[in-house]
């Protein structure tokens, strides 16, 4: 049981890796239509009306789907200090609530976004602006795609968390 664990946290690492990295190419992308729009606006008086949703779009759906890479480097916001203050067992209990806490909201968040994500799947939502896009469908089915793989992610930090209080264990007598 303790290997299956540790192979769908080393999994999930793999997946949330590919996943944050492949959503760089996103801002890429972004930067270039960006670009471009500043050229055609400014040096050609023809600006578009699709760039700036398009960015919105991509940058959006990148920070979203990387919520899971974040998560699987530890590099959320967190009090520093508060580390330098107390010991290192205390911080790793700090660790462990920060990660149930999560998981605990983005549960309640998942639940509260699933209706309206699995609604405009069925019915699909047009943003109202000159491009009229799909904007709201791609970005209410992207959050809840960012919320599965972030607990899906959190899921893994406290499998090993839990290991490594194992090995902390087992390793000290």
């Amino acid at each position: 049981m303790k290997r299956m664990f540790a192979r769908y946290a080393d999994s999930m690492s793999h997946i949330s890796v590919f996943v944050g990295h492949s959503c760089s190419v996103l801002y890429f992308a972004c930067i270039a239509i960006l670009a471009l729009e500043v050229v055609m606006r400014y040096g050609f008086d023809r600006p578009s009306v699709w760039s700036t949703e398009l960015a919105m779009t991509l940058c959006a759906t990148a920070w979203v789907m990387s919520v899971g890479y974040v998560t699987e480097r530890n590099r959320h916001i967190s009090i520093t200090m508060l580390e330098m203050l107390v010991s290192p067992r205390t911080w790793r209990m700090f660790r462990l609530l920060q990660q149930l806490i999560a998981f605990g909201a983005i549960v309640v968040l998942t639940l509260a976004l699933w209706g309206p994500a699995a609604k405009v799947v069925g019915r699909t939502e047009y943003s109202g602006t000159a491009l009229n896009s799909i904007q709201p469908t791609i970005f209410k089915v992207m959050i809840v795609i960012g919320c599965i793989l972030y607990l899906a992610q959190l899921a893994a930090n406290i499998i090993r968390w839990a290991q490594e209080e194992q090995e902390d264990i087992s390793g000290g007598n």
